[in-house]
């Protein structure tokens, strides 16, 4: 800043001035060059001045920008992104799950528990995976050194684990309140719920020991079981989902509305079947406050035994049904003629009765059927690569080849064999198989729904298996750092709530976590250090972030959070 000084009749004038020195050769020195004047001093409007101060400090980085505006008496410390958590505390506290930890984790009998500290320290964890997943370990270190928790300044690993060991004790009651509290925020209308399964694997040199289990799973110590019992690891050998048969696993399973809303996740050992676990999950969900449901679940639970027992009830199904499975029922409906009927750009529907108790729904996908006729087509040419010239061959080694074929399955489905031993292309099959092209069939016991709908609803399935990509992906539910297995229950808890979260900040403003959580972690807060104390100070909001926060129906943060006198 450059000063100058007029006389007039009143006395001495100053003016100011923003000027830039640069060097006169002539004169042999720096010779000042006004930019820009701002007019008398006594006449400045400082409003003004403090706008154009916070317009050019949003062409800095958040620290640099501190720096820049900060008094000169003032040291700038630190600066945190604060974006991240200061949305998700909102949403927390929205969905009341602050009041429902304290709610849970009061006992029955005697003094009130403050549950302050576990609550803040349950939210941590929480933040830690949507913004930052790590180990507890590492995410007591982000909570300390790298970001604000509001009423949390710093933790250790212990207080994780001991927040972990009571989620664990409290996982029921406390997933039954956070939906009932989302579901009052969201109005939600649970009408079709969709259910699926993953895997996760560990990577481990042998499983666990086997435990006596209920029939849900649960070990006998934590859980006593009212019906069959069994022995089996946690985490152990089953078929993985990441095609890591080779490794132990457990087993996963998360119930999610049509808006793609997660409202449960449910955790078994790893050798747990698809077949038997939707029964539970039923049972387990029949004493929420839900109105009529109709299970949507994938092809992997289509037996007769599960189909009669989600007829149970007020309920129904739709539920995928294998087209190579060769029931009778199977071979009828395709044999079926009818007209489909347009419902989507990509999607065609025929609805074919074939009995008083279900309705089968075909549903055809052209663009589906011309990409598997054309992976039919690679897959058949490189059936005829490899067996051509095969009759020239001894018997052994021809059966030496039919067994590395059979290990592939997409190709031993159109390979044959003759009554001589010789290797031919299954041309019949790959006829048959053309019927089949972007066709998937549905069963549904639900009368009053249209094919429309059935279709439809089945297609949100998508929504679960976008849940099981962001859990691992986003959210990195592996690799778990995790041995006992109340906490990795308790770790699938901790990512089932982050991925609520998640869901809800996307479903309200429209966009995707990760484009939501760039925006937001560009909010940094800095701290002050001066003579007479320390302040917080927030970074001004872009337009891009106050619309954000606009859409959340979330206030903008204070500019100064936190205000600390020096000691004298």
């Amino acid at each position: 800043m450059k000063t100058t000084k007029r006389e007039n009749k009143s006395g001495t004038v100053r003016y100011l001035h923003l000027a830039h020195n640069e060097w006169d050769p002539a004169k042999g020195r720096a010779v000042p060059k006004v930019l820009f004047t701002f007019g008398r001093e006594d006449q400045l409007d400082r409003d003004a001045v403090k706008r154009l101060v916070a317009s050019l400090s949003k062409l800095l980085e958040p620290g640099d920008a501190l720096t820049a505006t900060a008094a000169s008496d003032l040291e700038f410390t630190s600066s945190v992104p604060f974006g991240g958590t200061y949305v998700l505390d909102h949403l927390w506290h929205r969905l009341k799950i602050d009041q429902i930890v304290g709610r849970v984790g009061q006992p029955k009998r005697g003094r009130r528990r403050d549950m302050t500290a576990t609550e803040r320290v349950l939210f941590a964890l929480v933040a830690n995976r949507a913004l930052a997943p790590s180990s507890k370990l590492a995410a007591a270190e982000w909570i300390t050194n790298d970001a604000h928790i509001d009423q949390l300044t710093e933790t250790g690993e212990q207080p994780c684990y001991r927040a972990m060991d009571w989620l664990h004790e409290v996982t029921g009651d406390l997933e039954k309140q956070v939906f009932d509290e989302v579901a009052n925020l969201l109005n939600l209308e649970v009408d079709l719920l969709f259910f699926d399964t993953t895997s996760t694997y560990f990577e481990l040199e042998e499983p666990d020991d086997p435990v006596a289990r209920d029939d849900a799973g649960r070990p006998l110590d934590d859980a006593p079981g009212d019906g069959e019992t069994n022995t089996t690891g946690f985490r152990t050998y089953g078929k993985s989902k990441d095609s890591r048969d080779d490794l132990p696993q457990i087993v996963i399973g998360m119930a999610v509305t049509r808006d793609g809303i997660p409202v449960r996740c449910w955790c078994w050992p790893g050798n747990a079947s698809d077949q038997t676990l939707i029964r539970q999950v039923k049972d387990e969900m029949r004493d929420w406050t839900l109105s009529k449901i109709v299970w949507v679940a994938d092809r992997g639970f289509s037996s007769e035994r599960n189909r009669r027992y989600l007829r149970q009830g007020d309920h129904a199904y739709i539920i995928g049904e294998k087209l190579r499975s060769g029931s009778p029922e199977v071979k009828a409906a395709l044999s079926r003629q009818g007209r489909y009927q347009d419902i989507a750009e990509n999607m065609r529907v025929k609805e074919v009765r074939i009995s008083d108790t279900e309705r089968f729904v075909i549903c055809h996908n052209p663009e589906a059927a011309a990409r598997d006729q054309h992976t039919r087509a690679q897959l058949v040419a490189r059936l005829q690569e490899l067996i051509e010239d095969t009759d020239k061959l001894s018997d052994f080694k021809r059966g030496e080849l039919r067994g590395k074929i059979a290990d592939k399955p997409g190709l031993n489905r159109y390979l044959r064999t003759t009554p001589a031993g010789k290797l031919r292309i299954d041309t019949t099959k790959a006829k048959n198989e053309e019927n089949l092209d972007g066709n998937y069939l549905l069963r549904c016991s639900d009368p009053h729904l249209s094919a429309e709908d059935i279709a439809l609803g089945y297609k949100q399935l998508l929504e679960v298996e976008r849940g099981w990509r962001d859990m691992k992906q986003i959210i990195d539910l592996r690799p778990v750092y995790h041995r006992l297995e109340e906490r990795i229950r308790a770790h699938v808890v901790l990512c089932w709530l982050a991925l609520l979260l998640i869901r809800i900040a996307e479903t309200t403003t429209g966009s995707t976590w990760p484009d939501i959580r760039r925006e937001l972690q560009r909010i940094h807060l800095g701290t002050f250090t001066g003579p007479t104390g320390s302040f917080q100070q927030v970074t001004a909001l872009t337009k891009p972030q106050r619309d954000l926060l606009a859409k959340l129906t979330i206030p903008a943060p204070k500019q100064v959070i936190d205000l600390q006198a020096a000691p004298r």
